[in-house]
């Protein structure tokens, strides 16, 4: 299930992943893909990389490729986004602070040699929320390829997230989150991370899939990459998670009505607004409506 029954969800490990995810920052889930799953996806891809230019800029890097819209350049990647184990810790580290969750991208990345490294940056600051209390996304890298030392494998700082991202200073140095095709490397978005610079001969390949708190404005555009024409293929959680279901109360509608409704093609005629909440908002409206409904009988009788 993506969706809570309540916002206010308590946060606890129930795996050693989610103990580490939530201690250190990060984990690494050892062969959690299968060889097959990865190896379609990377044989899916591989035109795009050969089409792509490389990125403009310092941060994205001038020896880097990077595109997204995956869940449209191969049928395998929707298995990737909706790994029930990684859903599981997405769900634990965000659950908190929203009603459902969301896809906020599903992005490739080959880092060229001679690549830089990249600036040591949090996810978390794409956004100006408050800092230190709640999270914002999970970030998963899926290599498509070995991420080494040698060829910029991604630099974590452990216990850089939750509080400690307020000090300018991370308390201690990286680790090269080396990991081979199945692995999965998933950090929060307020752990301090950057890719390592590519001093090998060959291009180091990944894939990076994020989740993101549901009333959040996701870093890809989730209507445009998939509008609705192409979404209601999906399956029912896959399409509620790339952003086709309202975030109780009423948030992300159509005409007030779960953007879903698209999949049959945009309506001919008006439509009514249907409400959306969470169920203890839902209580209490039907507590301020009864109460007024039965002083109205009273004044009628």
């Amino acid at each position: 299930m993506i969706a809570h029954p309540d916002m206010a969800v308590m946060t606890a490990c129930h795996s050693p992943a989610g103990c580490e995810l939530l201690e250190q920052g990060y984990t690494i889930l050892r062969g959690a893909a299968s060889a097959s799953l990865i190896g379609g996806v990377a044989r899916d891809l591989e035109p795009r990389f050969a089409a792509t230019p490389f990125c403009e800029g310092g941060f994205y890097g001038e020896r880097t490729k990077r595109f997204g819209r995956l869940l449209i350049r191969s049928p395998l990647m929707g298995d990737l986004v909706m790994h029930q184990p990684i859903l599981d810790l997405a769900e634990l580290a965000l659950g908190n602070w929203c009603e459902r969750i969301q896809l906020n991208l599903a992005q490739a990345i080959e880092l060229h040699p001679g690549a830089l490294a990249q600036f040591p940056h949090r996810d978390q600051d794409m956004w100006q929320g408050s800092l230190g209390e709640v999270e914002y996304l999970v970030n998963v890298m899926w290599p498509l390829t070995g991420f080494t030392e040698t060829n910029g494998a991604t630099l974590i700082w452990p216990r850089s997230h939750g509080v400690a991202a307020l000090v300018e200073q991370p308390a201690e140095p990286p680790i090269v989150a080396e990991a081979e095709p199945g692995d999965a490397i998933v950090f929060l978005g307020s752990t301090l991370h950057g890719a390592g610079a590519n001093r090998s001969v060959v291009a180091r390949r990944g894939i990076i899939v994020s989740y993101c708190l549901g009333w959040l404005k996701p870093y890809e555009n989730q209507w445009l990459a998939y509008p609705p024409e192409v979404a209601k293929d999906f399956s029912a959680d896959l399409a509620a998670l790339a952003g086709y279901a309202q975030h109780r109360p009423n948030l992300g509608n159509f005409e007030g009505q779960c953007p879903s409704v698209l999949f049959g093609g945009y309506p001919a005629e008006p439509l009514a607004a249907v409400d959306a909440l969470r169920p203890d908002q839902g209580a209490l409206l039907a507590d301020h409506i009864g109460r007024q409904r039965s002083a109205h009988s009273e004044r009628a009788a």
